[in-house]
């Protein structure tokens, strides 16, 4: 009696425990899920990309610090744009500050919104 009491007890335990993985593995496969696991990928990826990205800049950094005290070259010149270049992008920013300014413009006419 106890045997049988036993081994059905084992088999309900043991059912319940297959049912309860089954249907947690059948969860974790769902579409929504499994972009979710697609997302925190790309994000983790993204967040190592960028940590390489400043490791190597950082190498580069010293590098170049590292080959400026080799060549005898003074501490960093002003690393700017070249004259040239400057004045083109001065100019280039003045005339999107302009097209935006008329954007603002387009857009300020009153209009009634409780419509």
């Amino acid at each position: 009696m106890f045997r049988r009491a036993f081994w059905f007890t084992a088999g309900a335990a043991a059912g319940v425990w297959a049912t309860t993985k089954v249907n947690r593995k059948l969860r974790q496969l769902t579409p929504e899920s499994l972009a979710a696991q697609a997302a925190n990928k790309a994000v983790e990826t993204g967040h190592r990309l960028k940590d390489f990205a400043l490791d190597v800049r950082d190498g580069m950094v010293q590098r170049e610090a590292e080959l400026d005290e080799v060549l005898g070259i003074a501490g960093p010149s002003g690393r700017g744009l070249p004259a040239q270049r400057q004045r083109v992008a001065l100019e280039n920013h003045k005339q999107d500050m302009k097209h935006y300014e008329m954007l603002d413009e387009k857009r300020s006419y009153d209009r009634n919104e409780d419509h």
